[in-house]
């Protein structure tokens, strides 16, 4: 901090506590505020991968005529191996960074942009002060240096802002990359035929402009949806394939639409791998769900198609339960025939993601492998609250989105969020107030709720529909994945979800939240404890 911003804050009655990272405290409309000081770099870390990342505004020809106004993440390496990052081609997303299971990364976070940022590492297991809390959100021109050891099995994990109550605009106007960890698993799809598949639905206007909110009170109630699909940030995309086999790490980054992914050939959607790495075995599903902040690693094999063959990555229509007021109508999640109408909420009709075009009769072909990796189960009678499982109602109260009544407090911890290091717990997440709210006005605020923890994976044991309205489970109920690790999840309209998670190595404040942002930016969120 220099002297110009001490003597400006200080005319707001700062008081200096002694953290680390170092952090002054203000009082903003009532509420504490951290604002962050000085960082440094710890001489005695000795990173693998020492990069810097830079979020700045730019602009970037998506589409004939006017340049698109875009946020991104500019990569460069300082140290380490110039393989440890990728750049997509023609895309305002990413970078890609790769790394290796115990390897020791640093990165300087820069902030050129309008407003406070900070970077939130989706998946991984590290310090909390390392997460992206927002409460370390940086000003424009600040750098706040993470330092961490990649603990997380290998698996595809992701980054973006997280700065309170702008998550959703700043994720939207670019800010997102993948953060893969890589494998030695020779029996599965490699170098060029492990690609990313970064999906999200946006809105532009006639000079080619990104579309949001624009202070839409309904809009923001529900979550933004756009009336057209990108993939990798791009545009109507077409990937050249070959008769080979792939592997598609696919991630919706999307702000809040529910995707119901499938391929047009009848093929299954065969998932390999979830949120945190490899399942134990291949999984085959007719469609697959995925929620915001998602990702799933999808077996893709076109060995037996003939050149010129092209073939759909599609979402299917689906009932999402949702009803938003006024005449209780159904905004759900589906785009007409690859273009959405303006409102971005037409439900009924499939539309094509992607598409995969046969150029090449040649590549490499390879078995689906019986067995992918070891996942042992928590057994959730060594839980500490087996008998009794912490319960987190997601629902709407006076036109707030809450948990269990409450909306976020930067620093604010309840007593039910507090939990001992070394536990196993079992938390159950409800998609209603079980009598808490309005009755009928709850009926009229029914919404999907991806529910996303910081700090940690866990296991999905247990799934409650005896809730959910019939024709709502009959269109989605094929497409849950709750095997393997996970850190995100799908809580329907009436569904009830319990998670088995152990809590290890590190204490101090995470946050858990709704991954619709713009519920998460209304106050969707809240903190968790762990205590040593």
């Amino acid at each position: 901090m220099n002297r110009k911003q001490f003597l400006k804050n200080s005319t707001k009655g700062v008081a200096f506590a002694t953290l680390f990272p170092s952090l002054a405290f203000c009082t903003t409309n009532g509420k504490q505020k951290p604002i962050p000081g000085s960082y440094s770099i710890t001489q005695n870390f000795e990173p693998d991968t020492d990069i810097e990342l830079t979020a700045t505004p730019t602009e970037l020809q998506l589409f004939t005529g006017n340049k698109t106004n875009i946020y991104t993440y500019q990569l460069k390496l300082i140290s380490g191996d110039n393989a440890a990052h990728e750049k997509l081609p023609g895309s305002y997303l990413g970078p890609i960074i790769r790394v290796k299971q115990g390897q020791k990364i640093r990165i300087r976070f820069k902030n050129q942009l309008p407003r406070e940022s900070v970077v939130h590492w989706h998946g991984l297991h590290i310090p909390p002060e390392m997460d992206g809390h927002p409460m370390y959100a940086i000003e424009n021109g600040e750098q706040y240096i993470y330092e961490f050891e990649v603990n997380n099995r290998p698996g595809t994990y992701w980054f973006h802002p997280h700065p309170d109550k702008i998550t959703g605009p700043q994720v939207y106007q670019g800010l997102a990359g993948l953060f893969i960890v890589e494998d030695d698993n020779s029996g599965l799809p490699s170098g060029e035929y492990d690609v990313p598949l970064i999906i999200q639905d946006r809105m532009f206007d006639n000079s080619n402009q990104l579309v949001y909110l624009q202070n839409n009170q309904m809009g923001q109630m529900q979550g933004f949806l756009g009336n057209r699909v990108l993939v990798n940030g791009n545009p109507d995309t077409t990937f050249n394939v070959s008769t080979s086999t792939y592997r598609f790490r696919v991630l919706n980054g999307s702000n809040s639409r529910i995707y119901k992914l499938a391929w047009n050939d009848s093929e299954d959607v065969i998932v390999i791998g979830a949120d945190g790495g490899l399942l134990e075995k291949p999984v085959k599903k007719p469609y697959l769900m995925l929620a915001p902040g998602q990702r799933a690693e999808i077996w893709k094999d076109f060995s037996g198609q003939n050149t010129g063959t092209e073939i759909q990555l599609q979402s299917l229509a689906f009932n999402d339960g949702t009803s938003m007021g006024m005449g209780g109508g159904m905004m759900g999640r589906g785009m007409g025939g690859g273009m959405m109408q303006p409102d971005g909420v037409e439900n009924g009709i499939a539309f094509n993601v992607a598409s995969f075009k046969v150029t090449e009769n040649s590549g490499k072909k390879m078995e689906l492998p019986s067995a992918l990796s070891t996942i042992t189960p928590i057994n959730p009678t060594d839980a500490v609250n087996s008998a009794n499982p912490r319960q987190f109602y997601f629902y709407n109260q006076r036109m707030q989105w809450v948990i269990n009544g409450e909306t976020f407090g930067m620093t604010e911890v309840a007593d039910w969020e507090k939990v001992k290091l070394n536990t196993t717990e079992i938390w159950e997440f409800i998609n209603g107030d079980n009598g808490r709210g309005m009755g009928m006005m709850q009926d009229m605020m029914r919404m999907p709720h991806p529910v996303h923890l910081h700090g940690l994976q866990f296991q999905i044991i247990e799934r409650d529909v005896s809730g959910i309205q019939r024709d709502v489970w009959e269109s989605v109920k094929d497409g849950f994945l709750d095997e393997g690790w996970q850190d995100t999840f799908l809580l329907m309209p009436g569904m009830k979800v319990k998670i088995a998670l152990k809590f290890e190595d590190f204490i101090g404040k995470y946050i858990y939240h709704c991954h619709n942002l713009e519920h998460e930016d209304m106050g969707m969120m809240r903190n968790y404890e762990v205590l040593g």
